[in-house]
């Protein structure tokens, strides 16, 4: 990068620009290693300005001039004021002369009466006197004060609009180096990185830099050539005085010095803190399935609640620390003041070395000056938390990736024959170093073989996987292709070579053709249709109306297991892959689709390197070559009977597997006897081995949090599935709208929400803190009476300078130096009390919103969360900003309205009461003032709204591609999505322009109009002084006490964009609260009883989901179980069999006929009551970030579980013995979704969790279809202790799971086509009989 910068000095303010030296080859600059070490903050100011072109640093060069010539413009007009004042003491002391009866006015001079010309002259009597045109004296002021005006305005609409201009494109440029970054990181980087906190970054902490380079750059460079004009006239006017002034000035610049110091440490603590809670809110919004099952609502809005807490102690210390400093320099002010004062009017009075006008320039100069100061501090705060934020976002774009997905280096080979070689790869995961997860694997596997992969969970099977396709590096050894490590191989190019289908594959929001597209740029549809054939995917999707034109929705949501996973394969075929890796390719499918796929991958892995993982035997009997892995080493390889002579790994798993098969070839071959037995045995063995159900948490870490009506946690095979067996009606339409792409159907209940809240409403919410609102009004009222008591002083200085005599003269001018210090004394203890009662309101208040957030969010029925606009990502972010900008409406907003309010209260009483006819005049320029204001804010308001708007759809897609980036990577598709993201910035640039402008035309109206206001009233003063004979002080009284509350209600009009947002943010919070969920969890309403049974009935139901309403999913479901009794649900995906399960929890409830539990109809049920007496354990279960004890726990959440329970728990579910055996025992962290388990162990988890509870009802979601065959007998053998006494229902592809259920109810297109046991139903000879002895569909 060109242009490093060395630190010469640690900056005190951000504003001495010599604290670099730039090297000045280019605008970017990098930063010197060795500041690395500083805590918080490790971005200089000027960094934040590295990603400026020429053209944005023009701006800001011609901004920042702007800036300076506006901030030289009041020290201006304090040159104009100085010879005013002289010319009215002038005209006051003559006319006192006058006074003297013994005196008159002869000859333009003042004489005495009784005297000759020459005894006067002696007398010394030269006082000239009737040459003083008052009133065109004035007339000449007024004009110049019209003229500085005039260019305030052009200049602060110059100074603001191109500093926001400039920064809306450095921060468009900073969203796009940002993302491209993050996407081409390395994978272990997310591991490491929640993705949570990746999108909170992206929105707050980005808008955070907005705010530290845009308008407040040039705000403050303008306050600060206030300060600096100010001072230099005042050296130039009076040096003496200034020199005292100056002397105590340093105080002023530590105190805000150190105040920025504390803000910026301060505010990194609070987003750290946040991040936390935000971590745990999208933890939970995004498995909100598994909260509802297991009742943990309120468990979770608490531990919600505890990360806040910490959030909020460190906002309350902010404000605190914020008021003392405040405070202290408004003392050290007002201490100065009296200084000058007392010393300068000695200088006028004893020694006459100034007029009383230089003495007001030289104090009013350093007076500005110290108020510019005072006021560029709020900016410093600005800046501080811009440069924390910085540093994370700076240091990701800085940070070179381990593994560069996009880079150009590395060798393409020109021919692929597609030999891998593991050479003694040792592995762990960069986020848990401690486990070794490949131990010195060394493995050969041939071009155009198919390699088979088996063995128990969590030896590293996938890792290899993971390995070749370069997700991560190894840490010794090394893997090749053809023999070249593919470490010297380009990235895109090796990955372009691999096509990789996996248990649970993730499909794009966007339409099926376009999934496929993603596996090669550039396809024509023939391929597509090609691909899609040989995926066995291209007849359901004829079936659909728009065929390939299908919106899949949030994740694949909107399609069945084995539909997304032929997609899948069609993807990974368009590709034409030189190698193949199958991660458990089928064993998410039932048994017709799995036959299918089984056989078009057959038939595409002729001549390609093919690795295939698998649990179930029969899918890799045919495999060339079989690989048993065991604790990451591949302890034996060869061909399937080679393997079972040697009586290791794959011994014991084919033989464990194969008992529980046998029993059920039995049953089937004695009803069959007229078939030939023997073709009837391998036919049966195959259809039932198959059968590897499994969604496998997609590549551990980074499990896609699948938003939409994919139903995560509970019901992992999509109960929406639109299988295509349903047929053409299945699809219409109206499902197009809740496409996320779809711009035209903006969701109406946005519109109508967007109406401000009230203030009132806001405030009830903050009513328990009424005390400290209470005593920080009383603070800001004090504070703003602060400012018209200056005008009263000032103008009383300028009446003494007319007294006659001089030790009177003496005193007063003592009184009021005392009265000064008196001010600043009350003034420090208010600020004080003012920010510390306000932060802490205000920070109660967001923490309070959050929780009730939060809690209403978890509140709301499953059907919900369905709606894209509430995905997790959606939510959490709603929770993140709004809460925390609702504040800005309450806490020290009201601060700023109270302050304001008495400021001006006080300044008009005091005006009307001394010249009301001026104060008139003056009162005529408010309005112009309020209205300036108002404007801004009306503007800002609507801004925020298209903001928020269009950063909303870059938000989807940056949520959807963090995701999913596993995926993403595997397909190479990470530019695309960085060039979508980047399509979609343009729409908030655009609005950025265009608010640059009005806010700049708003700013410069709102500066100039205090010029135009003096200039008028200077002028009827002067009129008043002559015809009504006003004391001239007055007129500085009235006119200097209504200016400064004018700038104050410029001061509180400043604040309107946040009190804006506030109002916006609070009535979207408040949609949310009053929100009426249609399936309350919260209530207490609705039936309880004692001795529940578990006697279930679903009778008629129909069921369609609500965010597809044209899908009809239960089509009169009729079935029933006895307490104690056990059914199973057999059927192809898509058929409502989870669907049903749903309705038993209550996530919906049916459109028409009823689910009785134990007679009474569910929905007249309490909902808290009713999930209480279930126990789930789904294919994919999801655990919590927390420990293995924590999340057993978490199968009870009405009691307080010991740990002798949790160990029963975990002993009825095998898991007692592995838990024992890792390091910290049931302490051990799960990692994020339980990405450091295996799936057989999380299951285990999950059903230990199901256990707890000791639920009267049992669901099992194909409870053991991800697990290898070794741990699914000890996992069955857990259910079936389960299920003992116990009502259970059970789904379940492989049929030797459920034959021995009392009713299995077979279900196609939503109903059941026929039930009984396994003995009757075979004897039947109908569905359930061709699905055991074929595997032929069933229609």
């Amino acid at each position: 990068m060109p242009g490093s910068v060395k630190l010469r000095s640690i900056k005190k303010f951000g504003q001495e620009n010599n604290a670099y030296d730039i090297a000045d080859e280019g605008p970017l600059l990098t930063i010197s290693k060795d500041k690395k070490e500083q805590p918080a903050i490790r971005v200089g100011f000027f960094q934040l300005f590295r990603f400026a072109s020429c053209r944005e640093i023009m701006m800001m060069i011609t901004g920042s001039l702007c800036a300076v010539v506006h901030g030289s413009a009041q020290p201006l007009m304090l040159l104009v004021f100085g010879m005013l004042t002289d010319t009215f003491i002038e005209y006051d002391i003559e006319l006192q002369m006058l006074e003297d009866p013994g005196k008159h006015c002869l000859n333009n001079t003042i004489q005495f009466r009784n005297l000759t010309d020459e005894e006067n002259l002696e007398q010394n009597m030269t006082r000239a006197c009737g040459i003083l045109d008052i009133e065109y004296e004035m007339t000449n002021f007024a004009y110049y004060y019209v003229g500085i005006g005039a260019a305030v305005f052009i200049l602060g609409y110059f100074q603001i609009s191109l500093w926001v201009t400039a920064a809306a494109k450095q921060i468009q440029i900073i969203r796009m180096m940002y993302f491209r970054k993050v996407m081409r990181m390395e994978i272990g980087w997310f591991d490491c990185n929640s993705t949570g906190e990746l999108n909170t970054r992206m929105s707050d902490d980005i808008n955070k830099i907005n705010d530290a380079i845009a308008d407040q750059v040039g705000i403050f460079i303008q306050r600060f050539t206030t300060f600096v004009c100010g001072f230099l006239m005042g050296f130039v006017k009076g040096w003496k005085l200034t020199l005292v002034i100056i002397a105590v000035s340093p105080l002023i610049g530590v105190g805000a010095a150190l105040m920025a110091l504390f803000v910026a440490k301060l505010t990194g603590q609070e987003l750290q803190a946040y991040a936390k809670a935000g971590a745990v809110a999208d933890e939970v919004l995004s498995s909100i399935r598994t909260v509802a099952a297991f009742g943990g609502e309120m468990k979770e809005v608490d531990r919600y609640d505890k990360n806040l807490i910490s959030a909020q102690r460190w906002g309350i210390r902010k404000g605190l620390i914020m008021g003392f400093f405040t405070g202290y320099m408004w003392f050290i002010i007002f201490l100065c003041y009296a200084l000058a004062f007392w010393y300068g009017s000695s200088l006028v009075v004893d020694t006459q070395e100034y007029s009383p006008g230089t003495l007001l320039q030289v104090f009013f100069g350093v007076l500005i000056a110290a108020l510019n100061l005072g006021q560029a501090s709020p900016c410093l705060e600005a800046f501080a938390s811009g440069r924390g934020a910085a540093t994370i976002i700076f240091e990701t774009i800085e940070r070179e990736p381990e593994i560069d997905c996009l880079s150009e280096a590395g060798y393409k080979l020109d021919k692929v024959k597609g030999d891998i070689e593991f050479h003694n790869v040792t592995f762990y995961y960069p986020s848990r170093p401690e486990v070794k997860i490949l131990d010195q694997l060394s493995l050969p596997v041939k071009s155009s073989e198919t390699t088979a992969f088996v063995g128990p969970s969590g030896a590293g099977k996938s890792t290899a996987i993971q390995l070749f396709q370069r997700f991560y590096d190894p840490k010794e050894g090394m893997v090749t292709l053809d023999g070249h490590d593919i470490r010297g191989l380009n990235i895109q190019w090796l990955r372009s070579l691999i096509g990789i289908v996996e248990q649970e594959p993730v499909l794009f929001a966007t339409t099926i053709a376009e999934n496929i597209r993603y596996g090669r740029p550039g396809v024509n549809s023939d391929d597509i249709i090609k691909a899609a054939k040989e995926a066995n995917a291209y007849n359901f999707i004829m079936d659909l109306p728009q065929k390939f034109d299908t919106l899949v929705g949030e994740g694949g949501g909107q399609m069945s297991g084995g539909q997304k996973q032929r997609i899948a394969i069609a993807r990974a075929l368009v590709r034409n892959p030189r190698i193949l890796l199958l991660d458990m390719a089928t064993s998410a499918l039932d048994n017709e689709s799995e036959a299918v796929v089984q056989e078009a991958l057959d038939k595409v892995r002729m001549g390609r390197t093919t690795i295939s993982i698998a649990h179930r035997l029969s899918t890799i009997k045919n495999a060339d070559v079989i690989v048993g892995f065991e604790h990451g080493r591949a302890v034996e390889r060869g061909k399937h009977d080679e393997l079972l002579e040697r009586k290791g790994v794959y011994f014991t798993l084919v033989t464990l597997q194969s008992q529980g098969d046998k029993a059920l070839n039995e049953k089937a071959r004695k009803m069959a006897e007229g078939e030939s037995a023997v073709k009837m045995d391998e036919d049966a063995e195959r259809k039932s081995l198959t059968r590897a159900g499994s969604y496998r948490a997609s590549l551990r870490a980074s499990i896609r949090q699948r938003t939409k009506s994919q139903l995560s946690s509970v019901i992992p095979e999509s109960s929406v599935a639109i299988a295509g067996e349903l047929g053409p009606r299945s699809y219409s339409q109206s499902y197009s709208v809740s496409g996320a792409k779809d711009k035209s159907a903006v969701p109406e209940e946005e519109e109508e929400v967007v109406e401000p809240a009230p203030v009132t409403r806001i405030l009830k919410y903050n009513a328990p803190e009424w005390p400290y609102m209470l005593f920080g009004s009383i603070g800001a009222a004090i504070n703003g009476g602060v400012n018209p008591v200056y005008s009263l002083l000032f103008s009383q200085i300028l009446a003494t300078f007319t007294m006659p005599d001089p030790i009177e003269q003496r005193n007063a001018i003592n009184g009021i130096c005392m009265f000064f210090v008196l001010v600043g004394l009350t003034s420090f203890f208010t600020q004080m009390l003012q920010g510390y009662a306000f932060s802490k309101s205000g920070e109660l208040l967001t923490r309070r919103l959050r929780r009730m957030g939060f809690k209403a969010m978890l509140g709301q029925e499953v059907g919900w969360f369905d709606d894209h606009k509430n995905s997790p990502g959606a939510l959490t972010t709603r929770l993140a900003t709004d809460a925390s900008q609702v504040q800005g409406a309450t806490g020290s907003q009201i601060g700023m309205i109270v302050n304001s309010m008495t400021n001006i209260g006080v300044a008009i009483i005091i005006s009307f009461y001394f010249s009301w006819k001026l104060s008139l005049v003056i009162m005529g320029f408010l309005p112009f003032l309020a209205l300036s204001g108002g404007f801004q804010a009306k503007m800002l308001t609507g801004f925020a709204k298209q903001d928020k708007e269009a950063m909303e759809i870059a938000g989807q897609i940056s949520g959807e591609a963090l995701n999913n980036i596993r995926t993403i990577a595997g397909l190479g598709k990470e530019r695309k999505f960085v060039e979508m993201y980047e399509a979609q910035l343009v729409g908030p640039y655009q609005a950025a322009l265009k608010k640059a402008n009005v806010y700049g035309a708003c700013y410069g109206f709102a500066q100039c109009i205090v010029f135009l206001a003096n200039s008028a009233s200077y002028r009827f003063g002067g009129y008043l002084v002559r015809q009504e004979g006003l004391h001239f002080s007055m007129v500085f009284r009235v006119i200097s006490a209504i200016v400064t509350s004018g700038t104050a209600l410029g001061r509180a009009s400043s604040y309107t964009p946040d009190y804006a947002k506030a109002k916006i943010a609070a009535a979207r919070f408040f949609h949310l609260l009053d929100r009426v969920p249609k399936i309350s969890v919260y209530s207490n309403e609705g039936q309880k009883w004692s001795g529940f049974r578990g006697d279930l009935e679903f009778i008629d139901c129909k069921f369609t989901y609500p965010t597809r309403p044209d899908i009809q999913v239960l089509n009169g479901l009729t079935v029933s179980v006895k307490p104690g009794q056990t059914l199973a649900f057999v059927g192809s995906s898509g058929c409502g069999k989870s669907t049903s399960i749903q309705l038993l929890e209550r996530f919906y409830d049916p459109d028409h006929g009823r689910v009785l539990v134990d007679g009474h109809d569910s929905t007249k049920v309490n909902v808290a009551f009713l999930r209480s007496k279930i126990g789930i354990v789904s294919q994919e279960p999801i655990l919590f970030d927390c420990s293995i004890a924590e999340n057993i726990r978490y199968g009870d959440n009405q009691r307080d579980i010991s740990m002798n329970d949790i160990i029963s728990a975990a002993k009825k579910a095998q898991l007692h013995d592995f838990v024992m055996g890792l390091p910290e025992k049931y302490d051990t962290n799960v990692g994020s979704q339980g990405s450091q388990l295996s799936r057989g162990q999380k299951q285990r988890i999950a059903i230990a969790r199901a256990v707890i509870r000791d639920p009267n009802i049992l669901l099992l979601d194909e409870a053991t279809s991800a697990l290898d065959t070794e741990s699914e007998k000890t996992v069955q053998e857990a259910l079936d202790k389960a299920r003992e006494g116990r009502t259970c229902i059970v789904i379940a592809h492989r049929l030797s799971t459920i034959q021995n259920s009392d009713i299995i109810a077979v279900m196609s297109r939503g109903y059941v086509i026929e039930q009984g046991n396994h003995e009757q139903l075979m004897a039947k000879k109908g569905a359930y009989y061709k699905l055991v002895t074929t595997g032929a569909p069933i229609s």
